[in-house]
């Protein structure tokens, strides 16, 4: 099959992380650029890069059509494109409800605990590392609180196959364990991240099964 891009990645970006599941899970082959986002004091700040993708983030998406960046940008341009196995639900209503709940992820929870925020906290803040630590699990527990409410009660996020919610559902619950935020406390996600990981797709997209991992 031929490749339909590039995706910049790093291994542990809980953004770079969804655009591996969807991929994975439309069954795409692509080629995969590696941005070392802690190595040599972050590639991602690179003129190279930045000709890219000038906030200097991971992941970017580039093919024929050029360049694209943010995650979801990039998961809805690749759906369309490659309309099997659909990520988002076919009735407006449905689809609105999928896109609150993985936007309640991208937008609201994971900004305020990425790698240059909590980097913040401590150089410039001075924030010591049980506060920093103290700062994510607040922050990342209260979204999921408020995401257990959001979620349906069947096997995935919304509906009985995996949709854009749970792309976003399942880097941001490994990103948590890092932190050791107690994930027992929101059951209906502990469920769904069960039965997603039971699929392929999201075990080959998982950071330690990525050629860049740092173990």
């Amino acid at each position: 099959m031929e490749n339909v891009g590039t995706l910049y990645s790093y291994w542990r970006s809980s953004a770079a992380y969804r655009v591996r599941i969807a991929l994975a899970l439309k069954g795409l082959s692509y080629d995969t650029a590696f941005v070392h986002l802690v190595n040599g004091g972050g590639e991602q700040h690179s003129s190279h890069y930045k000709s890219l993708n000038a906030q200097g983030l991971v992941p970017s998406w580039q093919d024929e059509e050029g360049v694209l960046t943010q995650s979801l940008a990039i998961i809805e341009y690749i759906n369309d494109c490659h309309p099997d196995t659909p990520l988002l639900p076919a009735a407006p209503f449905a689809r609105a409800k999928v896109r609150a709940m993985a936007q309640a992820i991208a937008c609201e929870i994971h900004p305020i605990n990425n790698l240059r925020v909590l980097k913040y906290l401590r150089t410039s803040v001075g924030l010591d590392d049980d506060a920093v630590k103290s700062w994510y699990q607040h922050w990342v527990s209260e979204g999921l609180g408020a995401l257990e409410l959001m979620v349906e009660d069947d096997g995935f996020c919304y509906g009985n196959t995996p949709s854009l919610a749970d792309i976003c559902l399942i880097p941001q619950l490994y990103n948590a364990r890092r932190f050791n935020v107690d994930l027992t406390i929101y059951p209906k996600l502990y469920r769904i991240e069960a039965n997603c990981l039971q699929l392929e797709a999201f075990k080959q997209a998982v950071p330690e099964a990525q050629a860049d991992a740092q173990l």
